[in-house]
């Protein structure tokens, strides 16, 4: 079990950086060239390998990879939805529930076998 959940707090912090690095190049660098917001998104990515790799090898010892995926886009929208809020100021959507309730829905699939026995 502790393998699992370092290996959700390191996607966690990993998925952050990578937020930032896909889209806050958007807010913060519109009026730049886009190499300059590639460049800025590469330097910012590669803190998010350095966790986001070690993350998989530890969440890989005790989930199979379609269950590492998942867990990982679970936390995408975590991190997705505030940062689109508070920091990209976007309208808070209906559509955030909806998205959230289809991959709970994954989350069940890909993990029922572990949580029934079956």
């Amino acid at each position: 079990m502790r393998s699992i959940f370092i290996s959700v707090g390191l996607l966690c912090c990993s998925n952050i950086f990578m937020t930032f690095a896909w889209y806050g190049h958007l807010k913060n660098l519109s009026t730049k060239p886009w190499i300059i917001a590639a460049l800025v998104s590469w330097g910012i990515a590669l803190f998010e390998y350095l966790l986001q790799v070690p993350a998989n090898r530890i969440g890989f010892q005790v989930m199979n990879l379609g269950q590492l995926k998942i867990i990982q886009e679970v936390i995408t929208l975590l991190v997705f939805v505030p940062f689109s809020v508070f920091f990209m100021k976007e309208e808070m959507r209906l559509d955030f529930l909806w998205a959230g309730l289809c991959i709970l829905g994954a989350v069940f699939f890909i993990f029922r076998q572990k949580i029934f026995g079956a």
